[in-house]
């Protein structure tokens, strides 16, 4: 019989997640007769630890703000509620987004990456990042708005100077980012279809041609992959086995930050302990979770429970 999987808490276990490139994210919303106007701290690092102090584990997050955003951006980064912030202050300015949801869809105003960032600013972050990495035991690396605002080549760094100190690396990367944790090694990889077929690992998003890209992902770097697909499920391959993996289905609100989610859930539950299965079950509800909500890395720790019960890992064929 199968062992029933459950979430234990998970106060005890801490990540660190790397988000060297947070932005501010203005959204304006609809409500009833009047328009409202949401301001809060955003990015890929930024969503993934708002899951995971849902799930009940800590974060350090090791970030960096500046410029006239930044001086906004700083004090709602350090107001994130299960979150220890290490910052770097910078000379220049964060990136930021204004987006229009009061038609119903998300509609693009103007947006800002942020400008790169420098060789110092680069070293206080790096020597913070590696220092909390290793306290913490895991380590998220999440990728920048866009890839001119950091180089590949200091993920590649990280990677190897965390994993071979212990530490496992979860990497949320794509393109040029990701080829270079891969050389250096990771634990966790998570990519989703899309950014798969652009970076042309796979000419579609048949269960085939992305079946075969988790195996080449696996024998250049990565321990364990996961592929989000939108509504159609994951892949994941782990314990050099593939699974499809068939999730709740929920109407979604909100299509953005399921991948985000799905790599928080992965995280916390590593960092109580729990195993890879646990993990991918997990992250698997958190993300189809996060489509039901407007807010991004958002979700209730209870239906994250519940639907990881409905999660089903069928495997499809060996790794090897």
């Amino acid at each position: 019989m199968r062992k029933k999987i459950t979430m234990r808490d998970m106060s005890d276990g801490r990540v660190m997640v790397f988000a060297p490139a947070p932005q501010l994210t203005v959204t304006i919303e609809q409500h009833h007769d009047e328009p409202e106007l949401h301001v809060h701290p955003g990015g890929q690092g930024i969503w993934q630890t708002r899951m995971i102090t849902v799930l009940g584990a800590q974060v350090t997050l090791c970030t960096a703000a500046g410029g006239e955003v930044g001086r906004v951006l700083a004090p709602l980064l350090g107001e994130l509620p299960g979150v220890t912030l290490r910052l770097v202050r910078r000379e220049h300015g964060s990136g930021w987004y204004v987006h229009d949801r009061r038609g119903g869809s998300r509609q693009e105003i103007a947006e800002r990456p942020g400008s790169p960032l420098s060789r110092h600013e680069l070293d206080e972050l790096y020597n913070l990042t590696l220092a909390e990495g290793l306290r913490a035991g895991i380590a998220i690396l999440s990728g920048p708005a866009h890839p001119s605002v950091i180089k590949p080549e200091v993920y590649g760094r990280l990677a190897a100077d965390l994993r071979s100190n212990g530490c496992q690396v979860i990497a949320d990367l794509c393109s040029r980012h990701l080829a270079a944790v891969l050389e250096a090694g990771i634990s966790v990889l998570k990519i989703s279809h899309e950014e798969l077929i652009a970076d042309g690992m796979a000419p579609d998003g048949s269960t085939g041609a992305l079946t075969k890209a988790l195996v080449q992902l696996h024998e250049a770097g990565a321990e364990t992959v996961l592929v989000s697909r939108a509504d159609m499920g994951a892949l994941a391959l782990f314990n050099e086995e593939i699974y499809t993996v068939a999730l709740p289905r929920l109407t979604p609100a909100e299509h953005r930050g399921a991948g985000d989610s799905m790599t928080a859930g992965v995280a916390a539950t590593l960092a109580n302990g729990g195993p890879m299965e646990a993990a991918v079950r997990t992250g698997a509800a958190a993300g189809a979770l996060n489509v039901t909500r407007h807010g991004l890395g958002t979700g209730h720790v209870d239906a994250v429970r519940v639907l990881t019960e409905r999660v089903r890992l069928t495997p499809i064929e060996k790794a090897s």
